[in-house]
Order: C-alpha cells, then sequence, then structure tokens
C-alpha cells in the first residue's frame, strides 16, 4: 500500500488537505485505491508544535514515505523570525534532502475560466504548458552566500550561481521526457548571452539533446525573451526548462496567465532509484492565504490537482489522474465557483461545496 505523508501547514493549507482525503476516499470506492496516508507538521504549525519549521522526525517519515503532499506554509504571525527560522526554510530543506530537482509547474486554462485571465481570452483559452524548473542548484544555493560590512558605511551582498553539467543534464532529461507524452516540443530558457552558467546550460542541454531526444524539438530562448513571449503568444509554449532562479519568475508568471493561483497544482521530482521510483512532493502553488483561513471559502482545487499529479507521477494511476482532472472541470462547466473565481452568472459555493461535487462527478464516471 502506498505511504503519503501530508503536511497541512498553514493558514488555508488544513481546510484545502481535508478535501484532499475525501476525494481519496472517493477514489477507493469507484477505482479501488488504497493509500496510507500520515500527517505531520511543516512551517509555522511546526514552530508553534515542535520549535523548528521542520522537525527531524518529520524529516524521516518524508524520507521514508512513497509521496509528500504539502499544502501551504507561512504568515504574518512568523514574519518576525529569523531568516533561518522562518517557516519558508521548511520548504527548501525538503527540496535539498528529498533531492528534489526537477519542479514541474503547469499552466493550464480550463475553458470555463478563459475569462478570468488577465489576458485575452483568444489568447489563452486551450492553454496548456509545463514549466520544468531546477530547484537544488543555482543563485539559491550557490556559495559563497551573505552580506558583509567593506567598511565606510557600506555593505555588500553575494550571492553565487554555479551549475554543473550533471545539474543541467539531468532536469533537461526530465523536460524531454515530458515532451514526449505531450506536444514533443521543448524551449530551454537562460542568458547565454551574459552569463557564463547559461553558456554552459545551452551547450549541455544541446549535447543532451543530440546524444538521446533528438526526437524532440529543442529550441532556445533568452529568459527575457521568454517573459515577452509568455504574454504576447503563450500557446507557442509546450514544455519549458529553465534554472531555479529563471524558473521561480517564468513560472509565477505563467501562473497568472490562467486566472487564479488557487487553480495551480505543482510536482517537485527527485531521481529514480533502482526500481525508478522517485522521491516527490506535490503541493499547490498559492500561499497559505491567512486572511481567510477558517472561513470555508478556500479554493482546493490547486491541492485537488497537486494530488491528480501525485497519482500519474508517483503512483501510475493515469486512469484515477483523470478522473479528478474531468470531474474539476466538469463542475467548473456547471458554474459553480469558490470566491476567488466568482463571475457574473456562476454560482459562489464553499471549499466543502466545490469538494463535494467533485465526488459526486468521480462518481458518475465509474
Amino acid at each position: 500500500m502506498a505511504k503519503i505523508l501530508i503536511l497541512p501547514g498553514d493558514g488555508i493549507g488544513p481546510e484545502v488537505m481535508a478535501e484532499v482525503r475525501r476525494i481519496a476516499d472517493t477514489l477507493a470506492e469507484t477505482h479501488g485505491l488504497a493509500f496510507e496516508f500520515e500527517e505531520g507538521n511543516v512551517g509555522g504549525a511546526a514552530i508553534d508544535a515542535e520549535g523548528a519549521p521542520l522537525a527531524e522526525e518529520t524529516l524521516q517519515r518524508a524520507l521514508n514515505a512513497d509521496a509528500v503532499l504539502l499544502g501551504a506554509v507561512g504568515g504574518p504571525k512568523w514574519d518576525s523570525l529569523p531568516f533561518d527560522q522562518k517557516p519558508e526554510r521548511a520548504l527548501l530543506r525538503l527540496r535539498k534532502e528529498l533531492g528534489l530537482f526537477a519542479n514541474l509547474r503547469p499552466a493550464i486554462v480550463f475553458d470555463p475560466l478563459a475569462d478570468a485571465s488577465s489576458l485575452k481570452p483568444e489568447l489563452v483559452r486551450g492553454l496548456d504548458l509545463m514549466i520544468v524548473r531546477e530547484l537544488t542548484g543555482g543563485v539559491y544555493f550557490g556559495e559563497p552566500r551573505g552580506i558583509e560590512d567593506i567598511g565606510g558605511g557600506q555593505r555588500r551582498a553575494v550571492n553565487t550561481q554555479v551549475y554543473t553539467s550533471e545539474e543541467i543534464r539531468r532536469v533537461a532529461a526530465v523536460a524531454f521526457e515530458l515532451a514526449r507524452k505531450r506536444g514533443n516540443r521543448v524551449v530551454s530558457t537562460e542568458k547565454a548571452n551574459v552569463m557564463e552558467t547559461g553558456v554552459l546550460w545551452r551547450e549541455e542541454v544541446t549535447a543532451l539533446h543530440a546524444e538521446s531526444y533528438n526526437d524532440v524539438s529543442l529550441e532556445h530562448m533568452y529568459a527575457d525573451n521568454c517573459a515577452m513571449q509568455l504574454v504576447r503568444q503563450p500557446k507557442q509554449f509546450d514544455v519549458i526548462v529553465t534554472d531555479n532562479l529563471f524558473g521561480d519568475m517564468l513560472s509565477d508568471e505563467a501562473a497568472m496567465l490562467t486566472g487564479s493561483l488557487g487553480m495551480l497544482p505543482s510536482a517537485s521530482l527527485g531521481a529514480p532509484d533502482a526500481q525508478g521510483r522517485r522521491k516527490a512532493m506535490y503541493e499547490p502553488v498559492h500561499g497559505s492565504a491567512p486572511d481567510i483561513a477558517g472561513q470555508g471559502v478556500a479554493n482546493p482545487l490547486a491541492t485537488l490537482l497537486s494530488f491528480a499529479m501525485m497519482l500519474r507521477y508517483s503512483f501510475d494511476h493515469g486512469d484515477a489522474a483523470d478522473a479528478v482532472e474531468g470531474a474539476v472541470t466538469r463542475v467548473l462547466d456547471r458554474g459553480l465557483r469558490t470566491p476567488d473565481l466568482v463571475q457574473p452568472g456562476t454560482t459562489k459555493v464553499s471549499t466543502r461545496e466545490i469538494g463535494d461535487e467533485i465526488r459526486r462527478e468521480i462518481s458518475k464516471t465509474e
């Protein structure tokens, strides 16, 4: 039986995660799936309960799990803590200790939500792209780093952008493999015109493509041009692969093409072991939204879609993933919306109510 560690976290995390547990119960009935769920604290909840954003015991449980599902972390309550004690440090440690080097961020526009995008509906209707971001290298982890006093009332801050051939090749391989199952097109994004790491990135991606993936279309694009093209003609993209820093920014830009952060899932994957299994963590893109926590109005769809990604990528239950994603689409087609998505002519529902409707839609398909 697959073991899933649930880390609800802070703010609306526990509310949206409760809907995952209910969807899992429905899938047990309709698809015969059985999971062993464990729960733990992370982020601010862990600081309050255990004195650190990620307790060692929780980390060990994550390492022993088949997959981790995370809600959200952070909030004003913990903003005054030192940098290395903030709730968000738990995410970086989980990614590092689990070796989660590839972050998958789909940007999908559901037809009923095309009008919610800040772009014209004709530019985004039918959009389905995937950004693959390198997650454990680059400027966020490079050394040396820090802030130092250089005298004369001046300080200097240093962050170091570092990449090795292996770090680049392994994330590019993930992008090429994904593209083979999608539109068979990859755009590799960097700044090779001004950065040596960009030069190495382009050279290594090009070499890997020639060696193992020449059946996949490959294009290189500078990161600033990629940012422009995402708002100019987003449907030109299938899979974008890029480094940690540019991936952070480009994936957030792509997220807003869809109209709501509440709709976007993500997956972070590690290297396959001898049996082909990968360590993995799944989480919605949205934050903890403490201003609406406990009100029953949070949008659980990004978390449910993250669970669907888990079914697909960690457990090879593509049929169950299709059932969840299809149910979400049909509920939106019926005009049901949590408050963040409400538009004229739609019906506002609660977190629990939209979860109930998705469960009903899943049950109808069996």
